[in-house]
């Protein structure tokens, strides 16, 4: 187990993960009772939890800055941090183009895509439980795995509902905005994805 002084950087990462969990339900949240009109308000809502992440993110990287010994090596750290980061900064970026593009209506295709999305951040997150004693840990490669799985399920929902968008769909500028979407959302999969390779690669370095 980490030594008690090491806990922090593995407590800080479940924070920073558990935030990019509550963007996601609070994305799919929005996406499943669709109101036009509320828009701009759960766009703060989504910038409140992304300011909190980065407050942790920020504290993290100040602890890290000033310690003599760290739980792993700190460009690991650094690089886990960012990529933390990056899953709450693109869920908010699909939430943003919902507001920017106007959209009217959401896709049914798109709930799919945001249960994924929630699924694959939960999933990080058990794995960030895990990762203090990744040494022993006899589940963490399993959180891997799984991430890597649902990653793979949210390629086959993009292009299903790439092509579904392209044969049904007749407007130029729906098609537009709902390319720039779908990217949008699979992107925040492929982000929790690199926070599993960064798990996975800390890991190795340390077998």
């Amino acid at each position: 187990m980490a030594k008690k002084q090491d806990s922090f950087y593995f407590d800080t990462f479940i924070t920073c993960i558990d935030y990019s969990c509550q963007a996601a339900h609070l994305l799919h949240d929005v996406m499943a009772a669709y109101s036009p009109q509320q828009i701009k308000e759960k766009l703060d809502e989504m910038h409140a939890i992304e300011h909190a992440a980065d407050v942790k993110k920020h504290e993290l990287l100040n602890v890290l800055a000033k310690a003599f010994i760290t739980p792993i090596e700190r460009e690991d750290i650094l690089l886990l941090s960012q990529n933390i980061d990056e899953v709450t900064d693109q869920i908010e970026d699909v939430l943003l183009r919902l507001y920017c593009n106007n959209v009217q209506v959401i896709r049914p295709d798109a709930l799919k895509l945001s249960e994924v999305m929630i699924r694959v951040c939960e999933e990080a997150r058990n794995m960030a439980k895990e990762f203090a004693d990744f040494k022993h840990s006899k589940s963490l490669h399993s959180h891997i795995v799984n991430i890597n799985t649902m990653e793979e399920e949210a390629d086959e929902l993009f292009i299903s509902s790439m092509r579904t968008l392209h044969t049904t769909c007749s407007d130029p500028l729906q098609i537009i905005t709902w390319r720039e979407i779908y990217t949008f959302m699979e992107k925040c999969v492929d982000a929790c994805e690199h926070v599993a390779d960064s798990v996975e690669s800390v890991v190795m370095k340390n077998s």
